[in-house]
């Protein structure tokens, strides 16, 4: 269970693969841990040396206060990764980001462009819901604790089939929810909430893959595709039968998506 000091805080990581290889780092979706990759990197820890992390307030990263004067920004989320890399002695990595993990890679990308390698933008976009989306969440969190939304955001991470036929994940996976810290949520929403990043995508450099669950309802194809279309070069990937963790869901299909696009940089 390792833990290293890097970018002011304790953050939670695991790093495994070949020494040598190439380093490919994924960012996790709010309120989840590291966890949501574990049926993925067994597909790719051969080629790569995955580094996954627990984003600030997430999963056992150290969460840090956050007030609506003084909440998280992408930035600051940027600079968490960036911070574990240096604190790992990586100078350049290829970047998986999730939900809010693709919009802190969209960033990294465009404030760090020599440390992207190759880019892969899950689930996520430009600009995810308007601000008052957020701000109601976070009302409802303050209100009445982290129980408030644990069971509803799970209609928007799985298909009906999988939550029909997987109850056992359903119940952890809604305790993941449960236990991800408030400040660590808030700020996290905080984030989303004040960040568009459509018009500087137009200077991200770095090869781009964009994939998108077919039944995604938080970030749906169409945003997924309007992010593609504002990245230099970038590629679209339609995944089938997958909403917005397509990790948990389609674990091997996604893996082979990743691995094909990162076998052509």
């Amino acid at each position: 269970m390792p833990f290293i000091e890097a970018a002011g805080i304790t953050q939670h990581y695991d790093l495994t693969g070949p020494a040598g290889a190439p380093v490919l780092l994924f960012a996790n979706s709010i309120g989840t841990s590291f966890q949501i990759w574990d049926a993925v990197v067994p597909h790719l820890s051969q080629r790569y040396r995955v580094l996954r992390y627990d984003m600030r307030g997430h999963g056992l990263t150290q969460v840090t206060p956050v007030t609506e004067e003084a909440g998280y920004s992408m930035d600051l989320l940027a600079d968490d990764a960036a911070g574990l890399l240096d604190s790992l002695g990586i100078a350049r990595a290829h970047v998986c980001g999730l939900s809010i993990g693709g919009m802190m890679a969209q960033r990294l990308a465009v404030k760090a462009p020599a440390r992207v390698h190759g880019l892969i933008l899950c689930d996520t976009a430009g600009m995810i819901g308007p601000p008052s989306i957020w701000a109601d969440r976070i009302a409802a969190i303050r209100a009445r604790g982290m129980g408030a939304i644990a069971d509803g955001v799970m209609a928007r991470w799985f298909t009906q089939g999988f939550r029909e036929s997987r109850p056992d994940q359903i119940r952890g996976y809604t305790a993941m929810v449960a236990r991800t810290t408030e400040d660590g949520y808030v700020g996290c929403s905080m984030a989303i909430r004040d960040a568009d990043l459509r018009a500087a995508n137009a200077a991200i450099t770095a090869p781009t893959l964009v994939i998108c669950g077919a039944e995604d309802v938080a970030t749906p194809p169409e945003v997924a595709r309007e992010l593609a279309a504002g990245i230099p070069g970038a590629r679209f990937e339609l995944l089938p039968g997958a909403a917005h963790i397509p990790g948990v869901e389609k674990p091997t299909e996604l893996a082979a998506l990743i691995d094909s696009f990162l076998r052509t940089l």
